[in-house]
Formats: structure tokens, sequence, C-alpha cells
């Protein structure tokens, strides 16, 4: 095994236990918990590691990308968002409940959009992985089929969505129910504040693939879906 190997699988070994270890297991967000570490006198909002080195994912998504969206964006919206909370009664709860609670308020919009937007990206992170697509574990492919008529139309539907999305946003393969479908949201929004479970997601904001394909968000997309997208994890939320 390969130096670059021992540091892939350590990350994401590493990741997974951070992952799962910190859900809070709120009752409203149906697919994970924290992304979040808790003192006694307020919740910490911390940047979970990558479950993969950033250049795992190459070619699809260079490390020059992931070091920039990973490590600026997504660390910016955590040290944004405890700089705001400081002395804020909103500070004792965990990531997911402030999402929550902080959802369709006006007045809190800044801390909605931070704190959404360091869920959606722990998320998206665990949405892809190196040597990703194929064939889905065989009770998610039943229920694809089942939703969609097979996983090359959901396909269809999810690079439909995230390319329809008009400026900044996720596309999301998500549980409704008994059913699978796919939804769009613009900028920080979630599909838990409409009730949906997420199951998977891409992220189509463009500083996720500018540095990449420039214009061409069809072609990082459609790489995702082919060559990236972790559809374990997507059978993980389905439970």
């Amino acid at each position: 095994m390969s130096q670059q190997d021992i540091l892939s699988d350590s990350h994401h070994s590493q990741s997974r236990r951070h992952f799962f270890g910190t859900a809070a297991g709120a009752a409203t967000l149906l697919a994970f918990g924290g992304f979040a570490g808790r003192t006694e006198a307020a919740t910490i909002h911390t940047l979970p590691p990558l479950p993969y080195a950033e250049n795992a994912l190459g070619p699809v998504i260079s490390a020059q990308t992931m070091g920039f969206h990973y490590g600026k964006h997504h660390k910016g919206y955590v040290d944004n968002l405890n700089r705001m909370l400081t002395g804020n009664e909103l500070a004792e709860l965990s990531l997911e409940k402030l999402i929550m609670t902080t959802a369709n308020q006006a007045d809190k919009a800044v801390v909605f959009n931070n704190a959404a937007q360091i869920w959606n990206h722990s998320f998206y992170w665990n949405s892809l992985k190196p040597n990703g697509g194929g064939v889905p574990p065989l009770a998610l492919k039943q229920k694809i089929e089942a939703s969609f008529g097979s996983v090359e139309a959901l396909k269809k539907e999810f690079a439909a969505a995230a390319l329809s999305q008009f400026g900044s946003g996720w596309a999301w393969l998500v549980l409704d129910g008994d059913k699978l479908k796919v939804v769009k949201t613009g900028n920080a929004d979630v599909p838990q504040t409409k009730g949906l479970k997420p199951l998977l997601t891409i992220d189509v904001w463009e500083h996720a693939y500018y540095l990449d394909y420039q214009n061409r968000r069809a072609d990082y997309v459609n790489a995702a879906l082919d060559k990236l997208i972790n559809w374990g994890f997507a059978a993980d939320n389905l439970g």
C-alpha cells in the first residue's frame, strides 16, 4: 500500500469516526447529527476533517479546488459562525438545532446561512469518495428503481436539478416519506426544513468547480455522478 493510500485510509477512518460519533440525534434532522463539539457553556463549532486526502478526488476535483473549498470556504463559515455566536443565546444550541431554530427568520438569516453551510459542506464531502460511482448497494438500488425506474434515470434527474439551479445552491437526493426524490435548494437552504431527509448532495456553488471547469458546470456534475458519488453513504442515510 502506498503512503498516499495509507493517508487516504487514515483520513477516511478518522472522518467517519468524527462524522458518526458526533451525531446529535436531533429529532427534526433525520439525516445526521453533529458537525460540532460542545462545551459546558456553549457549542464551539469545529471544522471536521475531510474523509480523504485533499488530492484524493483528482482528477475530477483537484487538490487546488479542495484546498480553497475546504480550507477557505468551509473553514470560513465555521469561523464566522463562532464569532457571531459569541455572547448570543443561540450559542448553546447544537449545529442542527441552530439550523432549525433560525430557518426562515429574516433577523437570523446570517446565522442560518453560516450554520447551514457548515452542515451542507460536511454532508457534501461525505457524498463523494475516491473511485465512487458504480452500482449502488442492493437495498438502495431497489429503492432507486422503485422511485425513478433506474439508476441512470436518477442520475439524469440529479444532473438536471444541479444544472437548472439558478445561481448558487445544491442538488439533493432525498427521502420524502417512503419515496426518493431529487430536489434543489438555493444558497444555504437545506432539505430538512421542508421535512425531507437528505441522502446525497452535490454542491453547485461556483467555488466548488470553477478552478477546474470554469463555466462548464455540466462537466463537473456529470463527472461527480459518474466517478465520485458515494452510494454507500446514501445507503447508510437511508437506513
